[in-house]
């Protein structure tokens, strides 16, 4: 029989080379259980009486065709929360507003497949084919009034099943006046129609039972160390160092030496507009896309404290085919560089 493993005392270093199956976490005793708890009762409340089961998963996720909620196992134990945030920054739902959101918005995913809402075809006229293909990232249109606002990130405009469930949330939210918040808005027809499948299911059990739990945490045998690897290099854009790679190679560090080498974040402060103007013509994109961007590298070179020791010229050539670059992939994907996806994962996938 192993020993039980002390999360309170052990070492960063033996907790990274701990597999994550072998960590003790449960929901019940936990934060995460009174959470869930409250989603029930706001189900309840509204005479819904299927209770979608959940259960710790390696991130929030409702498996496809199942009527389960997977909770990423971090949020299960302050030690990894703290964890997740010193390696990721955030810890997605970590706060109990934060969690309840995304409660809500799995629920939804739950709540679909157990009734087959996606094969009606009112629904399917209303938010679209359920069928259709996830892309790897979407583009979203931020003054958009066809959508409702639940989840950071416009998340409803991703795809037709995140617009039905995104709107179920905000229908569910407890004290929300989603009538008079979305008065004159196109998404107002939508929550009125979710509306509508609330009544017509209040206290009918659901269709369709199935609750495999994909990507639970007693199938994940990767240690944390290769979890936190895989999941760096799966969202590398969204940290400081995305840039630092191409800013070491271009610039050199000042090394605290009395130099009349130039600061690398004037360098590209002076050539800010003919940048952002070049690249704009080039690619087509808007210029506050490009212009955020150069922000963020100028931001980082100053961090790095970089210096300029080539030639000018050379330097903005290199910047500017460094920006054109991550431009052009941001039109055709979304994304800078890589790809990524969240929340709900379609197809089942190989738990490793």
């Amino acid at each position: 029989m192993k020993p039980v493993i002390d999360l309170e005392n052990i070492s960063e270093e033996n907790l990274f080379a701990t597999r994550i199956c072998d960590l003790p976490l449960r929901i019940e005793g936990t934060w995460l259980a009174e959470c869930i708890v409250q989603l029930y009762k706001e189900l309840e409340d509204k005479g819904i009486v299927f209770k979608p089961e959940c259960y710790l998963a390696d991130e929030w996720l409702t498996p496809e065709g199942e009527t389960c909620i997977g909770i990423p196992f971090y949020l299960a134990h302050p030690v990894l929360t703290r964890l997740e945030k010193k390696i990721m920054i955030e810890a997605e739902g970590d706060t109990k507003e934060w969690c309840m959101k995304l409660l809500r918005h799995e629920a939804g995913h739950a709540i679909e497949y157990a009734y087959r809402f996606h094969r009606r075809p009112k629904w399917r006229r209303i938010f679209g084919p359920s069928s259709l293909e996830y892309a790897d990232t979407y583009k979203f249109r931020p003054y958009s009034k066809n959508f409702v606002r639940h989840l950071d990130g416009y998340y409803a405009q991703y795809h037709p099943d995140e617009d039905f469930v995104e709107t179920f949330a905000v229908w569910l939210t407890p004290g929300l006046n989603w009538r008079e918040l979305y008065k004159g808005w196109k998404a107002l027809a939508k929550l009125e129609y979710v509306d509508e499948l609330m009544a017509e299911i209040k206290g009918k059990p659901p269709l369709v039972k199935s609750k495999y739990r994909y990507w639970r945490l007693s199938g994940l045998q990767m240690t944390l160390r290769h979890f936190y690897n895989k999941k760096r290099r799966f969202w590398a854009e969204d940290f400081p160092d995305f840039h630092d790679a191409f800013l070491n190679r271009v610039f050199a560090p000042a090394n605290g030496q009395v130099t009349r080498a130039v600061a690398a974040a004037d360098v590209i402060r002076k050539y800010r507009n003919a940048l952002l103007k070049s690249v704009s013509k080039y690619s087509g994109e808007r210029k506050h896309v490009i212009n955020d961007l150069l922000g963020d590298i100028i931001k980082r070179s100053k961090e790095l404290k970089l210096v300029a020791q080539d030639d000018e010229t050379v330097v903005t050539m290199q910047l500017s085919t460094y920006v054109t670059s991550l431009i052009m992939n941001y039109l055709y994907t979304g994304r800078f560089r890589g790809e990524k996806q969240r929340h709900k994962r379609r197809g089942h996938e190989k738990e490793t």
